[in-house]
Parts: C-alpha cells; structure tokens; sequence
C-alpha cells in the first residue's frame, strides 16, 4: 500500500534540479510529485517517479546522496474542504504529519495527496475505515517494483 518516495540531498547551488531532472528524463523516468524543503546550507529533494528503484539507481550512478522513504498516498475529493476532513480524522486521532505534499494532475478526477507520519499502517487503516483507501501504484501510474 505505500509507495517509495526518493529524497535527494542537494548542495544550495544552482543546476542541480535540472541535472536531476535531466538524469530521468533521458532514462525515460517520469515524475508523479515533488517537494523541495531548503535550508540555508543545503536542500532535499523529495518525489515520487513512475520507476523508483531504476531512478535511484541512477541518481546515485551520477554521485547523488538520497534515501527511500515509504510514504502513502491518500486520494482526496477534490472539493472545498475535502483535506481539511483528513486533517481533522488525522487530529481526533492523534497522528502527527510530518510532511505532506500534492501529486501532479489528478486520480480519477481526484486530487492526490503525499503523506509521511510515523505509523503509515494505522493511518492506511484509518483512512480504509473512514472510506478513503490509500491510492494504489497503479492509479498513480508507479511501477511496483
């Protein structure tokens, strides 16, 4: 049910987004989401792509630092307020996001949405139970590797 989110570690210099983008569009790669968080020393790179273990693998051929995070996808109507449902079911439990980012385009006429908290397992069983599966790889057009 999760899927395999890539951050990259980038030195706070100019380029190195178009040379990670280059490296997986020439590798036939395409990105379903990104993040970028900045320090003044340093940013990360998080994103989701259709081959997640093809693109690690070539990102760290080319000298990147990066791990894998399993994170999940969570499909969200996509009307007013539809998140803040989510957000709310998330609060009355007691589960803390520690990050969350959209997903390019949309699923089935839905908005897609990044999350990553501590227990991924009880917030996918959350979600089940309130009748919001998680997204699967196939609808975000990710390869299950």
């Amino acid at each position: 049910m999760t899927i395999q989110q890539i951050s990259v570690f980038l030195e706070n210099r100019a380029g190195q987004l178009a040379e990670i983008t280059t490296i997986l569009a020439d590798n036939q790669i395409n990105m379903r989401a990104l993040h970028i968080a900045e320090t003044s020393d340093y940013g990360v790179l998080r994103m989701i792509v259709d081959k997640p273990q093809k693109a690690a693998s070539l990102l760290l051929e080319h000298g990147f630092v990066l791990s894998m995070t399993p994170v999940l996808a969570v499909v969200v109507p996509d009307e007013p307020g539809a998140l803040g449902k989510i957000l709310t079911l998330l609060a009355n439990e007691n589960i803390d996001i520690e990050y969350v980012y959209s997903v390019f385009g949309q699923v089935q006429d839905r908005a897609c949405m990044i999350f990553r908290v501590a227990n991924l397992d009880r917030l996918a069983t959350l979600l089940k139970d309130n009748g919001m599966p998680p997204a699967l790889h196939g609808e975000l057009g990710i390869e299950n590797e």
